[in-house]
């Protein structure tokens, strides 16, 4: 069994920059690193699933919508016209002709029903369109040209209208469906000239029927709505063909401006579209590709800010490298002497020493955090024993008393780990949870599955709700009044992209009976 080796470059009982949750774990204005990688590789928007009415159905489906519309109104119209033209042609023709056969029979007071009825079978076989069917009303008196001395078909707003005054000369008319047949019925009083022919006109009291069928104008009807109908739907296919060329042009754009917002969520903020015409998508493509350029200038500018500051952290944390390492010789000295010097100058050496050593450790972090940045963190895996690892960290760091740190570490888990990056996840979690917690912190190491999982839980107040979602930004800050803290503030934020760097997660909460835990899951 190969046992974990813990680094040289081991900063000491804080561990590399352990700033805990309620200290300075924060943010230094670009982001965790970790976060924007998952933004530039992650990133990827899910393909939608396509709606079953999508926008071409719906504009071929609008436009026979309004193709058949307009059908059915063309034919509606073009069927009312005409049936009222055909309808008043014949009956116009029919209550004409009736009229002045009326007018033509001459008939005399008193009245002979047998010669009556042979005039009503005359009217009636030189009925205009077509034969008539004539009855004669003369108070109790019913005479008709067939067997049947009335009609059903004549209405009593018929014999009203016919008994009104308005109505002489002119008679009336009405068209009447019975049993589904339609009729025509005319009623015409016969009128004498008590003077002269331009003397107003005197009633008889007799009144002459006509009825006549109009099968054959409704068959007519009927064939023009049939007609229309067999018209409509030719019309309404040859309507798709413009609908799909229509949705065509509409949509082309539309998808077109898809492709390069999806172009441009993946990274390629070079992404234009072709944009011609004056129309409204002209207008919108021109605005995408206004909007991208200048997407695409303040994107530069960020990324050329970001890497002039990462270069900049980079630059400054490697140029304090060696004079630190000369103070820290300098203090270590200081500090061996310290006994011998006065109080107040014994104060401030081991203050001076105590800050280099922060400064150190700050320094140290800042190098560490922009290589990150700068992606150039490796990882070196090596097949280690898990609990082990876990051993050698709280020993290095003498974190041995049960008082303090209490382990409970399943023995025989077998992960592949970078052991340097495993060591500081694991001393940044403890020594956060000794600094900011409560003791005795509980380390326990176990695996779930395919994945190796270690809990380090303290026995303090626990994290305040509004700063769980926080607490490994860079520098952040849980109490804003405080400007100070021991470690870096960059302690949490290092362990994450440690963890991140092994495919893993690191999560913190609150335990119900008290206290932090934060928990890493990384694969084995």
């Amino acid at each position: 069994m190969k046992a974990c080796v813990t680094p040289d470059e081991d900063t000491g009982d804080e561990g590399p920059g352990n700033e805990g949750p309620r200290g300075r774990a924060g943010q230094d204005g670009h982001g965790a690193a970790g976060r924007g990688r998952a933004s530039r590789h992650g990133g990827r928007s899910p393909r939608l699933r396509p709606h079953p009415f999508g926008l071409r159905t719906r504009l071929v489906l609008a436009f026979l919508l309004v193709a058949a519309v307009g059908c059915g109104t063309t034919a509606a119209l073009t069927y009312r016209a005409a049936r009222n033209a055909i309808l008043e042609q014949t009956q116009n023709t029919a209550v004409s002709a009736f009229r002045e056969q009326v007018d033509a029979l001459g008939i005399t007071l008193p009245i002979e029903p047998e010669m009556l009825r042979d005039s009503l079978r005359l009217v009636a076989r030189q009925g205009k369109p077509r034969t008539w069917r004539v009855y004669a009303e003369y108070g109790t008196l019913r005479v008709s040209s067939t067997d049947r001395p009335t009609s059903s078909v004549i209405t009593p707003e018929l014999r009203a209208r016919a008994a009104d005054d308005e109505a002489v000369p002119h008679g009336s008319f009405q068209r009447v469906v019975k049993n589904g047949t339609p009729y025509l019925t005319m009623a015409v009083p016969a009128v004498f000239f008590a003077r002269s022919p331009d003397g107003p006109p005197q009633r008889t009291g007799l009144v002459f029927y006509a009825v006549m069928e109009l099968n054959e104008e409704e068959a007519n009807v009927e064939a023009m709505v049939t007609a229309a109908r067999d018209g409509a739907l030719p019309a309404l296919a040859i309507a798709l063909i413009p609908a799909l060329i229509a949705a065509r042009g509409v949509l082309r754009p539309v998808r077109e401006l898809r492709h390069a917002a999806h172009s441009m969520g993946r990274g390629r903020l070079d992404t234009r579209i072709h944009a011609k015409g004056s129309d409204e998508l002209a207008d919108l493509a021109r605005t995408f590709n206004e909007s991208a350029a200048e997407l695409e200038r303040s994107v530069a500018e960020l990324r050329n800010a970001e890497a002039r500051a990462r270069r900049f952290a980079s630059d400054v944390s490697h140029e304090l490298r060696t004079p630190l390492a000369g103070m820290l010789a300098v203090t270590e000295v200081l500090d061996e002497d310290a006994g011998s010097l006065d109080s107040d100058t014994a104060r401030a050496v081991r203050l001076i020493s105590a800050e280099t050593g922060k400064l150190a450790v700050l320094v140290e972090d800042l190098m560490e955090i922009s290589r990150f940045d700068a992606r150039a963190a490796e990882l070196h895996t090596d097949e280690v024993d898990a609990a082990d690892c876990v051993r050698k960290t709280l020993q290095h760091r003498y974190w041995t008393d049960p008082a303090q740190v209490v382990p409970h570490l399943a023995e025989g888990i077998r992960a592949r780990l970078d052991p340097r990056r495993f060591d500081v996840v694991v001393a940044n979690l403890v020594g956060n949870a000794l600094r900011h917690g409560g003791a005795p912190v509980t380390v326990r190491l176990r695996a779930e599955g395919d994945q190796l999982v270690t809990e380090v839980a303290d026995r303090g107040p626990g994290i305040h709700p509004d700063v769980l979602p926080h607490v490994f930004d860079r520098f952040y800050k849980a109490d804003q009044a405080r400007t100070r803290s021991a470690g870096s503030g960059l302690g949490l934020a290092i362990t994450l992209e440690n963890v991140r760097l092994h495919g893993g997660t690191v999560t913190a909460a609150n335990d119900p009976e008290g206290g932090a835990v934060f928990t890493v899951r990384m694969p084995l």
